[in-house]
């Protein structure tokens, strides 16, 4: 029977919860403050904690910290008459399984428990049958879980935030595998069994982007032979993912605003309405804060958008795992190229760890597929790499360096006529937004 510990100073809430929870089969004690928690912490274990935001003396997220040491299985779940998004986003953060805002009715009570249990199962399953490989997969997903801090920390966050509904804005680099961090996400939430849906927002042509994300009936304009489903409707159900959500237009910010926060859409040419139950995660190259600043993203779509943030680390901020990923794509590459390729050698190694990885993961997923397809025998050897890698590591920085030097100037020197605005800069520059973005992230600018 499970063990739950009801934190709650309303006392008549905390009793008739109590009872109801009894009768549904849980082992159910209380306490009326922190201090009777964390006496009762000390002396026994519980499988799920339901604690009040707001309690004398305290509150249920200070409570966090003990309980994940002191009985790191146990889910905590925060009741809050005070339904705000940083609560919970501070919350889950620091440990919390999930929030429920009062009022709310016993089957959501009973459901979001069952979802805590659940969870916590397959964790304990995950760490007992957890193989001893290089690089180790997410279940039922091909998400790396490295060995470094970046690496825990991502994974922890995914596991943290996958099973509420918060809307998920992914950050980072070109290549470090946001869509695979937002399909791991999808995986371990919920709405598993339902479609994951991802969208390349930046080859979306203009014209036809309304119809790309909501769909038309037949005849609503030139070229509308058949009825088509939209990625929205699509998506209904389960997660739609919207990779670099910044170079969506302004229109169609403001359509995609209105269909997150009405929750239902119309294909164009149609006047029915189509609700929706989905979850969101965007991902970004840009600096969305510096594009609203600009006046190129719209303010209020990035706080719909950004109810929970993740930074997916570089390979440069990852370099612990390098070796892990690289015998990953190797594993990867033998099974897709039909080889048996079982190591790299120790020179080979010794590049891959040096080389500064500009194109991350997805860079690095070419590179060894490509070295494995001309590897002869059963070890990579660095005349098997591309000369890109291997200049790169043998002074390939230091022959360009004039050249960088001279960009960087450019770059600042545009920045600093526009007063660092970075839309007008990188016009200035006859360059694209997010390759300023991605300059300056490269040569560690600070502006």
């Amino acid at each position: 029977m499970p063990k739950i510990l009801i934190i709650e100073d309303d006392t008549a809430f905390c009793q008739m919860l109590q009872k109801f929870l009894i009768k549904n089969g849980f082992a159910v004690s209380t306490s009326y403050s922190i201090k009777e928690a964390e006496e009762q912490l000390s002396t026994s274990s519980f499988d799920v904690i339901l604690s009040d935001v707001r309690l004398p003396k305290g509150n249920g997220v200070t409570l966090l910290p003990q309980v994940k040491k002191e009985s790191p299985h146990t889910q905590v779940i925060l009741m809050t008459g005070y339904a705000e998004v940083r609560t919970a986003v501070n919350a889950i953060k620091n440990g919390a399984f999930d929030y429920i805002s009062k009022p709310f009715t016993p089957d959501e009570i009973v459901t979001v428990i069952n979802n805590a249990l659940n969870t916590k199962t397959t964790n304990q399953q995950s760490k007992v049958e957890k193989p001893a490989t290089k690089a180790a997969q997410n279940t039922q997903t091909s998400f790396l879980v490295g060995e470094s801090e970046r690496s825990k920390k991502l994974q922890q966050y995914v596991q943290l935030v996958a099973p509420t509904n918060m809307s998920v804005l992914l950050t980072g680099e070109s290549g470090t595998g946001k869509e695979v961090t937002a399909n791991a996400i999808h995986k371990a939430s919920n709405r598993s069994d339902q479609p994951f849906v991802a969208v390349d927002c930046g080859a979306i042509p203009k014209e036809i982007a309304t119809s790309e994300f909501f769909g038309h009936v037949k005849g609503s304009f030139t070229g509308a032979i058949e009825d088509k489903v939209g990625h929205f409707e699509a998506a209904n159900g389960g997660t739609l993912f919207l990779d670099e959500v910044g170079n969506l237009s302004y229109e169609h910010q403001v359509q995609l605003l209105r269909a997150i926060q009405e929750r239902k859409i119309k294909r164009v040419g149609s006047t029915k309405e189509i609700h929706l139950d989905l979850r969101i995660i965007a991902a970004t190259n840009e600096n969305l804060l510096e594009a609203i600043d600009d006046g190129a993203f719209r303010e209020d779509l990035y706080h719909r958008l950004n109810e929970f943030s993740i930074e997916v680390p570089s390979l440069r901020e990852r370099k612990e795992d390098i070796l892990l990923f690289a015998n990953y794509f190797l594993d990867r590459a033998n099974t897709e190229l039909g080889k048996d390729v079982f190591d790299f050698s120790e020179e080979t190694k010794q590049i891959l760890l040096d080389y500064p990885w500009p194109g991350n993961l997805r860079e690095m997923k070419n590179v060894i597929k490509r070295a494995v397809l001309f590897t002869q025998g059963e070890t990579v050897l660095s005349d098997s790499l591309s000369n890109e890698v291997v200049q790169g590591v043998n002074g390939r920085q230091e022959q360009s360096f004039s050249k960088s030097e001279f960009e960087k100037e450019r770059i600042m020197e545009a920045l600093k006529k526009t007063n660092f605005n970075k839309s007008k800069a990188a016009k200035l520059l006859q360059i694209t937004r997010k390759t300023l973005y991605n300059k300056i992230n490269q040569y560690q600018l600070e502006v």
